[in-house]
């Protein structure tokens, strides 16, 4: 497996989780799977200790040769390619300030390492499985650098999209860095508007190609959502998958949560109630409010999340004397916004522009919904923690959020959260208005409440269906 970040090494989004957690339930399904990425500062610095594997391998940067050397985290078969040139920053893909200049040279040059790893370990891997634009050029140098080499001479190839609107994109003129021929750079492989796009090579190369939600791998294909690859998608649809992310329950469970103040469970819910009180306590929210519906927010405060639409429905939503904490990073005028919006409601709106991990637990806890009216969400993952700790989820039936969230019907006292679909203030407040009008109902809310906590959204779940697809890939039957 080649990626660029994988927990708990270095993290900047949710492909970390998927690198870190996939691998392990694979392994208990039986796989035997070894793990590739950069060796960055934080992974150096951190608290895991590396042991070296190998030095002066040969890995090349276009024409040129590159010595590196192989690190591993033993336990959990996690190699670390190692040249600090490259990756020993303080960031893994740029600073604040922007993308690092050199990240076409920093990840073609990590691709290019896969050979001689796997030639170091003796490892003759059946799937070379690559995540997202910087290590979609694994694929590209095994079907056109490396072919016939006896360390992949059955190899099948899997690429997985996390997030399409972000391709790598490069000016041509750096073509030769990737040491690849130029025949390649068409439209029919690695050229798009005359840039290098990485993450087209990995689509078009691949055996196979699979995006983190059955719904987002069908939203790919639309103009909408296509970010100008959609004509690409659809010519690959044949053998284009969507598999949901799984949630670690070791790490996300009401039941034995470290970082709450009470824990609770599917049979015994009254700790909810004091995660409650301490949310409210420590966002400074009216005590006398204990009995109103509290909504929490965790997210990068950014258009692609629907701020705009939270910011249409908060006078609406305070008027209801109701409650909202919102916890995140992000977009300056979104921090304005809630710097200048936050003290007109006291008591009522909570705001923390941070990102904090305790915090987050004890939302995920507390509150009484969780919204999340995405512009578009490839798979989402905090309507999995919400489903799970019995905070009913208000989302936008978009890419995962669909996939995960069943509509309820209140007739029938099924489904698990409530769902709009036009991008819309009008359609997001009426899905409000429909959660606010089940919560009076407390035997129908707890109800949902239940539904939601007794799916099983772990990682044995996905992992089993990535396990049938490598099957599916080496079989032939894809």
């Amino acid at each position: 497996m080649v990626v660029s970040e994988a927990v708990p090494f270095a993290k900047t989004g949710g492909l970390a989780d998927v690198a870190g957690a996939l691998p392990r339930a694979l392994r208990q399904l039986g796989a035997e799977v070894r793990v590739l990425m950069p060796r960055y500062a934080m992974v150096k610095q951190g608290k895991i200790p590396l042991k070296t594997v190998a030095e002066n391998l040969e890995g090349w940067l276009g024409a040129r040769s590159l010595a590196f050397d192989l690190q591993a985290a033993q336990e959990d078969q996690v190699y670390f390619v190692v040249r600090d040139e490259f990756y020993d920053r303080s960031y893994l893909y740029g600073t604040p300030k922007g993308d690092y200049f050199d990240n076409l040279e920093r990840f073609s040059f990590f691709c290019a390492t896969v050979l001689a790893v796997c030639r170091e370990l003796k490892f003759a891997p059946d799937i070379l499985h690559a995540h997202d634009w910087q290590a979609a050029l694994a694929i590209a140098y095994l079907r056109h650098r490396w072919p016939g080499t006896e360390w992949f001479s059955r190899t099948r190839t899997l690429f997985t999209i996390h997030n399409l609107a972000y391709q790598g994109l490069f000016d041509k003129e750096f073509y030769p860095l990737l040491g690849l021929d130029w025949s390649l750079f068409t439209m029919e492989g690695l050229e798009f508007y005359d840039k290098i796009n990485l993450l087209k090579g990995g689509i078009v190369y691949a055996d196979a190609v699979n995006t983190v939600s059955r719904g987002y791998s069908k939203e790919i294909q639309t103009e909408e959502f296509g970010y100008g690859l959609e004509g690409v998608l659809r010519s690959r649809s044949e053998v284009l998958f969507g598999i949901v992310n799984g949630v670690d329950y070791g790490e996300w469970n009401p039941e034995t949560d470290p970082l709450l103040p009470a824990r609770y469970s599917i049979t015994d819910l009254s700790g909810k109630k004091v995660n409650k009180q301490a949310l409210m306590a420590a966002y400074g929210l009216d005590p006398k409010l204990a009995e109103r519906p509290l909504f929490g927010i965790i997210s990068r405060l950014a258009d692609q999340k629907g701020f705009d639409l939270v910011a249409q429905v908060l006078p609406d939503l305070m008027a209801q004397q109701a409650m909202l904490v919102i916890l995140g990073t992000g977009e300056k005028k979104y921090h304005d916004w809630l710097e200048e919006t936050a003290p007109r409601y006291p008591g009522q709106l909570g705001v923390k522009i941070a990102f904090d991990n305790q915090l987050a637990h004890l939302i995920e806890a507390g509150a009484d919904m969780f919204l999340m009216p995405s512009r578009y969400e490839p798979c989402g993952l905090n309507q999995l923690y919400s489903l799970k700790y019995g905070t009913v989820p208000v989302v936008r039936a978009t890419g995962g959020l669909a996939d995960t969230v069943a509509p309820v019907d209140k007739s029938k006292g099924t489904g698990t959260g409530f769902l709009f679909t036009e991008y819309s203030a009008e359609a997001f407040w009426k899905a409000i208005r429909a959660a606010l009008a089940a919560y009076e109902d407390r035997e129908l809310w707890r109800k949902i409440m239940l539904n939601g906590m007794g799916e099983d959204w772990s990682w044995g779940t996905s992992a089993k269906a990535y396990l049938s697809l490598y099957k599916k890939l080496l079989s032939g039957e894809i």
